[in-house]
């Protein structure tokens, strides 16, 4: 598939750095004219710095691809309607928009202040929103385009002392589902992504936390590897979704990480009581924990008191 994307114009935010910066580098190089996207800031939200986007453009016209910078904050409506006008500006129209920018602030639920909630809402899901909403009228005058987003593990399984990060990707994967029934019937389609990367977000949170995690099984299983995921392992499903061959892929969940590349089931029944009128609780207290609740894990059991 070279040059699967000749002719394209695509919008990467968060693309200075990590999985965004891989996706910007491969889409120039199959043929894509690129906005790359990122205020750089730190991992927290906090600063902003020209330089992380200006180097991935640098690295892409050194390569002999095209490529604009933009360090307009995602957060914010006019923000998102400026990062698609750059691309109309610079290039005439806009075929793609992936939205992996995304900031980290974690804390368990009961230390948590409303800033630290309320920053990454409005980076990661907001952020989305912003951007593919203004791209969405684009998308449905021409009747074709290429969404793609960011979920997580986080936001699908849960991960404990990412309450903030958990809700906005648990609500993107949910906004993505809503976006490809909205904009499928005019050509255009939406997919999201669950990364697993190695990138400076992951290497702030500490090892214990990490450690505490996988012990309690906050992360699914997964095949065995032996090499790190690196973010740039992401880049070539990203381009896949985002090329004419994936024309009939809309409103899936993929996880995606090294060499794996896993199709996440759609949310479904498992098991029904039902009876004709209303449940008094006794019943409930009988029927369901015979025949709907047992066998479930307690994530999180109880622990007993320190000494």
């Amino acid at each position: 598939m070279t040059n699967s994307l000749v002719d394209k114009v695509a919008i990467v935010t968060g693309a200075g750095r990590g999985i965004g910066r891989g996706i910007a580098i491969l889409m120039a190089e199959e043929g894509a004219k690129v906005v790359v996207n990122d205020l750089g800031g730190a991992v927290d939200g906090d600063g902003n710095s020209n330089s992380p986007a200006d180097d991935v453009v640098a690295e892409i016209a050194a390569a002999g691809g095209t490529a604009i910078a933009n360090y307009d904050s995602v957060s914010s409506m006019a923000g998102g309607e400026n990062i698609v006008q750059t691309a109309l500006d610079n290039y005439g129209k806009l075929d793609i928009v992936v939205t992996p920018a995304g900031i980290l602030r974690d804390r368990m639920i009961f230390n948590m202040t409303e800033q630290e909630w309320d920053d990454v809402i409005d980076v990661h899901l907001k952020g989305t929103f912003t951007v593919v909403k203004h791209a969405s009228i684009l998308f449905r005058q021409q009747r074709s385009g290429r969404i793609i987003t960011f979920s997580s593990e986080s936001g699908l399984f849960g991960n404990s002392g990412q309450g903030n990060y958990a809700a906005a990707k648990s609500g993107i994967a949910g906004f993505t589902k809503v976006v490809a029934k909205d904009l499928g019937r005019y050509g255009v389609t939406a997919n999201s992504i669950a990364p697993r990367a190695n990138t400076r977000m992951i290497g702030t949170i500490p090892d214990t936390a990490r450690q505490m995690r996988d012990a309690r099984g906050d992360r699914e299983e997964a095949p065995q590897q032996t090499r790190i995921n690196e973010a740039d392992d992401v880049a070539p499903f990203v381009c896949y979704l985002a090329s004419d061959a994936a024309e009939n892929v809309n409103g899936q969940t993929f996880m995606v990480y090294g060499g794996n590349i896993t199709l996440l089931s759609q949310p479904r029944r498992i098991r029904t009581i039902f009876k004709d009128g209303q449940w008094t609780l006794d019943e409930i207290g009988t029927m369901v924990p015979e025949n709907i609740t047992q066998g479930l894990k307690n994530p999180s059991p109880p622990q007993p008191p320190r000494q």
